[in-house]
């Protein structure tokens, strides 16, 4: 079994910064891409951002300039730096990883982090 657990979400002022973690665990034999997702109330989820094995990365243009996704392949973990919040921001944010475990590629999610932005 693959379990992701995200952290770090919490409530903050418009401005500020918070910096999400992934923590990938189980039967992995590989992480490709690992994605952050958001779902705000009433709206589909949609992809912020998103960083290949190799360190590639790309971002909605919503996050362009203002966050940065990046990775530790040796721990299995993924992070979202978010600076300049805004209160659109304010969404759960979920992490995916597509990730090889015996011999069958899948997508997992993580339960999500509550990200609240005030004004």
């Amino acid at each position: 079994q693959v379990q992701l657990v995200e952290s770090g979400g919490g409530l903050v002022q418009s401005g500020g910064s918070l910096r999400l973690s992934c923590a990938a665990s189980g039967s992995i034999f590989k992480i490709y891409n690992m994605d952050w997702y958001r779902q705000a109330p009433g709206k589909q989820r949609e992809l912020v951002a998103g960083i290949t094995t190799g360190g590639s990365t790309y971002y909605a243009d919503s996050a362009k300039g203002r966050f940065t996704i990046s990775r530790d392949n040796a721990k299995n973990m993924v992070y979202l730096q978010m600076n300049g919040l805004k209160p659109e921001d304010t969404a759960v944010y979920y992490c995916k990883g597509r990730i090889l475990v015996a011999g069958t590629l899948n997508g997992y999610w993580g339960q999500g982090t509550q990200v609240t932005v005030s004004s």
